[in-house]
């Protein structure tokens, strides 16, 4: 062997041991989430930036979908972080027992709100959303169907057939919707409402931004969806309006959590205090305007004008987690027929 090639070898030998050092050293979070597969790519980059030695799995599917699997492996659990699950899914999940307490470094400059009251929380929000009214203004003139501007007006009969919904047991957007109508209205009067409205919807969606694209693109001309992607589709050219309901818009915010039984601790607690900064609050407003952070804002174009006075003031999170199973269970008696397949 000449010493040049001798050389050689032994640089291939270092870099391959400063690569199996490097493999080594890296932590792969498996990170459960129902965020909007635009804001994936983003929100990880970001963070690994940040955190270098710590990778992302992403495990992404609708709120329900997410919350269903999380419990059916609550005995033998998959994911080492929650990052962008409805709260009132985490608060089923800490009922059983499923969550690691913990208080991100930065959690005591959140809003109150987005905090769970317990010391250490199990959990920490992220941002909000709320259920919108997404109207095709130009499928509505050829129809003839006058802009809505309530829950009520989506009840008339002259939207028979003419909207789309998500599943609230498959959405989080669905769940918010179905859970902030029975608390303004009263459980009562709350599913006579939904009966109303169900003679004129044509079909329950899988996710909560579909019924807003669906919108958009013209296969009917009113979606009940989420605020951001009414405004994100109106920007891309849509002839749509985002409308936020005069009763109030039911919502319910994005939160993380460390589940119980990580192998993967310090990593995990690194991403919770990663995901309560100002940073990722200001990553957070690009999609939605409410945020946990105070101060944290940013004017969206086409986004609905005081969206956070819009937000009902009588929701309560804890009530739609112990309520959530009963609720979705008549729900899906009364109304699950009209669903789409499920993939």
């Amino acid at each position: 062997m000449t010493f040049r090639s001798a050389l050689l070898g032994a640089a291939a030998l270092l870099t391959l041991a400063a690569g199996s050092a490097e493999a080594a050293t890296t932590t792969r979070l498996t990170v459960y989430t129902a965020l909007e597969n635009e804001q994936l790519d983003p929100y990880r980059k970001a963070f690994e930036a940040d955190n270098p030695g710590v990778e992302i799995r992403w495990v992404r599917d609708s709120t329900g979908i997410i919350t269903a699997k999380l419990l059916a492996e609550k005995d033998n659990p998959q994911a080492d972080v929650i990052w962008g699950v409805a709260a009132s899914s985490l608060m089923i999940l800490d009922a059983q027992g499923m969550l690691l307490p913990y208080a991100p470094k930065e959690a005591g400059a959140l809003k109150a709100a987005f905090r769970d009251a317990k010391t250490p929380p199990a959990w920490v929000g992220m941002d909000a959303w709320m259920g919108a009214i997404c109207f095709n203004t130009v499928e509505a003139e050829k129809k003839k169907l006058p802009k809505p501007t309530s829950w009520a007006d989506l009840a008339k009969p002259e939207y028979e057939g003419q909207i789309v919904m998500p599943n609230p047991a498959s959405s989080g957007t669905g769940f918010l919707s179905v859970s902030g109508w029975l608390q303004t209205m009263g459980e009562p009067a709350g599913w006579a409402y939904m009966d109303r409205l169900d003679r004129n919807i044509a079909v329950y969606t899988h996710s909560g931004s579909k019924p807003c694209k669906m919108a958009a693109a013209g296969e009917y001309p009113i979606g009940i969806s989420i605020e951001y992607t009414g405004a994100q589709q109106k920007t891309k050219g849509a002839p749509i309006d985002v409308i936020l309901a005069s009763e109030g818009a039911g919502w319910e915010m994005e939160a993380t959590a460390i589940v119980k039984g990580t192998k993967n601790l310090e990593a995990a607690q690194k991403l919770a205090d990663w995901a309560a900064t100002r940073k990722a609050n200001e990553l957070y407003v690009n999609f939605y305007q409410v945020t946990a952070h105070p101060g944290v804002t940013k004017d969206t174009p086409n986004y609905p004008k005081d969206a956070e006075a819009a937000m009902i003031k009588t929701n309560d999170f804890r009530w739609a987690a112990e309520h959530r199973d009963a609720i979705l269970a008549e729900w899906s008696k009364r109304y699950d027929a009209k669903s789409e397949p499920k993939k």
